[in-house]
């Protein structure tokens, strides 16, 4: 059986050579021989020149040593030369171009993405919460939507809802953004219910290493537990009702969120700002179950201090155990004591004292003399995203340094605590507090009302003059 050949037909993208293409592919086939061959040749009577020089001349292995030298030379530059020129020099007339060249230059050249962001302008921190529909796709919406105008996702949280997801995240954007611009460019990319607030570097904490640092704090010191639900929820109420469980019903209700206390007592948060997760509720929960687990406990802090006179006293956290203690300076000091201390009737001092030694109202700290009896006390009490500041010292004891000494103390505590406020509150006539207040060296709000005198302190700028408050702490 007769076998026919069928004529190839070139494809288009493979074009036929033409007939001087072909006839000039072949005179540069032999001229590159001719050469070729003169090299050899050439190579042959240098050889032989150099072995009659070196069997026969008087500096025979000089010259062999130096023809290897260059030889070695020659090989390392040619190396050389011909990587540079693979690399930087334009491709060979006849090289075959690469797979999807033709694609990729016929292609139109796509504009960057539209932003002000560069390397050297300058950014700020985010935080923004956004509701988004449940459903593929949502997510990468608000994700594209911060990428087209060079917003830079940090971190990101998930809450899950009901109906929705609540996405958080921390972004850097440049300076010239403003909330609305990030509420608009959000909003378009299909979020709703959104909320934007700056933040700082301290925000950029993973989330459940965030959680297990605060539960870390509580279970230290049971005066942390407002703290860490604070620093869990940004600012916040917080409030505890008495024997409150029966009056309302525990989780989450929009903007409150209520916590059942194993001992009756009912916390309660509040938040106007933006609304709480089931999420957020399942973290304070654990929280609350961890301190109840503890119950009452005060870390065993304790710091030395000298009068001039050369007197020891020690200043240590005190709790419920040092109320017969207290009671004892309570009767040692005189009414007009007490009564610029606690504002009101006398006989009512010492009913206070189960509140102000309760660990989880704040923190009280004592002032111990040699012989134990305590000589003054100090009470920095949660409010907020404030702190009330309270001072009493025995009157024997008094413009000793004493009341100073516990002031710069619980302010430097409030400072730890993320609390940059401090306020006290006294009469007008009280002019030893102030005097004390003055002396911290902060900024002073001074606020008069029906002859009560409320002076806010701002610590931010006396932080440097503060002192530490203990110099060991266990568990820190």
């Amino acid at each position: 059986m007769e076998h026919t050949e069928k004529p190839t037909t070139p494809s288009p993208e493979t074009p036929t050579p033409s007939r001087a293409q072909r006839r000039g592919a072949r005179n540069h086939r032999w001229r590159r021989d001719t050469v070729e061959l003169a090299a050899v040749f050439l190579s042959v009577t240098a050889a032989d020149l150099v072995a009659k020089v070196v069997v026969h001349g008087p500096d025979g292995p000089v010259v062999l040593a130096a023809s290897a030298a260059a030889l070695v030379a020659t090989a390392l530059f040619h190396a050389w030369w011909s990587h540079r020129h693979q690399l930087h020099g334009p491709p060979a007339p006849d090289a075959p171009a690469p797979p999807g060249a033709a694609q990729a230059a016929a292609a139109p050249v796509k504009e960057p993405l539209k932003g002000p962001l560069d390397d050297f302008e300058e950014t700020a921190l985010w935080r923004i919460r956004t509701t988004v529909q449940d459903s593929p796709g949502s997510l990468a919406r608000v994700c594209t939507a911060f990428a087209e105008r060079r917003v830079n996702i940090v971190s990101m949280q998930s809450h899950p809802l009901p109906e929705g997801t609540v996405d958080e995240f921390f972004v850097r954007a440049p300076r010239s953004f403003t909330r609305a611009d990030l509420t608009s460019l959000v909003a378009a990319a299909g979020g709703h219910d959104i909320w934007s607030a700056p933040a700082d570097a301290h925000d950029l904490v993973d989330g459940p290493t965030h959680v297990l640092a605060l539960a870390t704090r509580t279970a230290l010191d049971a005066a942390e537990l407002p703290v860490a639900l604070r620093q869990l929820f940004g600012q916040c109420t917080i409030r505890q009702y008495p024997g409150g469980a029966g009056r309302a019903v525990a989780g989450v209700d929009g903007h409150v969120l209520r916590l059942p206390v194993p001992s009756g007592d009912l916390i309660e948060l509040s938040r106007p700002q933006l609304p709480f997760t089931p999420t957020e509720f399942a973290r304070a929960k654990a929280l609350v179950e961890l301190d109840a687990l503890l119950g009452p406990r005060v870390p065993d802090v304790r710091a030395r201090l000298t009068l001039p006179a050369g007197t020891d006293l020690t200043v240590r956290r005190a709790d419920a155990g040092d109320k017969e203690a207290a009671l004892a300076m309570h009767h040692r000091c005189s009414p007009d004591t007490l009564r610029k201390r606690y504002h009101g009737p006398v006989r009512d001092a010492d009913r206070y004292l189960d509140h102000l030694l309760d660990a989880r109202h704040g923190q009280t700290l004592a002032v111990e003399a040699a012989d134990g009896r305590i000589v003054a006390l100090g009470h920095l009490m949660w409010d907020d995203d404030s702190a009330e500041v309270a001072v009493l010292v025995e009157d024997a004891w008094q413009r000793r340094g004493l009341g100073l000494d516990l002031m710069r103390r619980m302010s430097a505590l409030a400072l730890e605590a993320g609390v940059e406020t401090v306020y006290a509150v006294t009469q007008s006539s009280n002019t030893g507090l102030i005097a004390t207040m003055r002396r911290l060296a902060a900024p002073l709000d001074y606020q008069v009302e029906e002859g009560t005198l409320v002076i806010t302190a701002h610590l931010a700028e006396a932080a440097e003059q503060l002192p530490v408050p203990w110099p060991t702490r266990p568990g820190r």
